[in-house]
C-alpha cells in the first residue's frame, strides 16, 4: 500500500514538470537562449527562389540516364582529344613513347616487376608448380620496358643498356613455357641481371642489335593479360573520388603502362598488326587511358567515366582477340 502511494506521489511530480516545461516561454540549454523559428510570407521571397523544381530546368528535369549519357559523351570527348600519334608510326622507331609514358613510369615498373619475380624464381619446387608462368608474364613485360626504353627519345636509366637487358630477358621469357631445372636455372641468372642493373652496376660485356625486333621480344598473350592486370587496377584505385585521389600516383603510372601496351599491340611482328580493325581498338584502348593519366595531371579526380571508356575498349578488343 505504501508502495503504491509513493509511485502514484512521483508520476504526479513528473507530470507537473512536464506541463511546466512546456508552458515555458523559451527553453535555456545551458548559458544558449535559442531564438523562435523565423517566419516568412510568400512575398518575402518571390523573385528569389523557383516555386518549384521544374522551374529551374529550361527543358524537362534531367534523368539519371540522361546525365550517364552526358558524363560518358564527355569522356569519349577526352579520349579523342588524346592523340598518341599511332597512327603515324607502327613501325617501332621512337614510337612516340615520351607523349605515353614518363621515365619515372618506365623506372617504378621495372623495380616492381623486379621484386615479383624475385619472389617467383625463389625455389625450384614453386617454380616447378607454376611459378614458371609468372616469370613468363614478369620477363616478358619487362623485356617491353627495355625495348621501349631502348627506343625513348628522352633521358631515362638504363638507356645505355637496355638492348642488352631486353634481349637476355626475351630469350629467357620465351623459355619459360615449362618449370624444368634447366629453364629455372636460366630465370635464376635473370634475377641476378636484374639485380645488379637496378643496383647500378650494369651488365658486363653484353652485345645486342640497336634496332627493336618486336617478333622476338614479345607476344600477345602476355601484354593482353599485363592490359587486363592494369585494367583491373584503375577500376579498383579509382573507386570514388576519394579513393582517386589517394591514389592518383598509381593510376597516372598505370595508366600510362596500358596506354603504352595498346601501342605495342600494333608494333610490327606482334599478332593481327596488319588487320585494321584490331589496330583501331587497340588504338582505342591507348587513348582511352592517356585521357585518364592526363586527367590526373590536371588533378582531375572525377574519372568514373574515362576508366569507363578504358574497361569499354578494352572489352570490344577482348571479344575478338585473344
Amino acid at each position: 500500500m505504501l508502495a503504491a502511494l509513493h509511485f502514484r506521489i512521483t508520476l504526479l511530480t513528473a507530470i507537473v514538470l512536464s506541463l511546466f516545461i512546456l508552458s515555458s516561454p523559451a527553453v535555456t540549454y545551458g548559458q544558449e537562449r535559442r531564438a523562435p523559428k523565423p517566419t516568412f510570407s510568400e512575398g518575402d521571397t518571390r523573385g528569389v527562389f523557383f516555386d518549384s523544381l521544374d522551374e529551374a530546368f529550361r527543358d524537362s528535369r534531367p534523368t539519371l540516364a540522361t546525365i550517364r549519357k552526358a558524363s560518358s559523351a564527355a569522356a569519349m570527348a577526352a579520349v579523342a582529344s588524346t592523340d598518341t600519334d599511332a597512327k603515324d608510326d607502327n613501325s617501332g622507331g621512337d614510337g612516340g613513347w615520351a607523349k605515353l609514358i614518363a621515365p619515372t613510369s618506365l623506372e617504378d615498373e621495372i623495380k616492381r616487376l623486379k621484386l615479383h619475380y624475385d619472389e617467383v624464381v625463389s625455389t625450384p619446387g614453386s617454380f616447378k608448380g607454376g611459378g614458371y608462368q609468372d616469370a613468363r608474364l614478369d620477363l616478358s613485360i619487362l623485356a617491353t620496358l627495355f625495348a621501349i626504353i631502348n627506343d625513348y627519345s628522352g633521358d631515362v636509366r638504363w638507356k645505355d643498356q637496355a638492348a642488352a637487358a631486353r634481349d637476355l630477358i626475351a630469350r629467357t621469357a620465351f623459355n619459360c613455357k615449362a618449370g624444368s631445372a634447366q629453364v629455372y636455372n636460366e630465370a635464376k641468372l635473370r634475377k641476378a641481371d636484374l639485380q645488379d642493373l637496378v643496383a647500378g652496376s650494369g651488365l658486363a660485356n653484353r652485345d645486342a642489335e640497336p634496332e627493336n625486333d618486336w617478333s622476338m621480344i614479345v607476344d600477345r598473350s602476355p601484354l593482353m593479360e599485363y592490359a587486363q592486370l592494369l585494367q583491373d587496377k584503375l577500376k579498383q584505385a579509382s573507386r570514388d573520388k576519394k579513393s582517386t585521389e589517394e591514389n592518383a600516383e598509381q593510376i597516372r603510372r598505370d595508366a600510362q603502362l596500358l596506354a603504352m601496351v595498346g601501342k605495342v599491340l600494333t608494333l610490327e611482328g606482334l599478332d593481327d598488326a596488319e588487320d585494321d580493325e584490331y589496330v583501331m581498338l587497340s588504338n582505342n584502348m591507348s587513348k582511352a587511358a592517356s585521357a585518364v593519366a592526363t586527367a590526373m595531371e590536371s588533378n582531375t579526380y572525377e574519372i568514373g567515366p574515362l576508366v569507363g571508356a578504358v574497361t569499354q575498349s578494352c572489352d570490344a578488343c577482348h571479344e575478338q582477340y585473344r
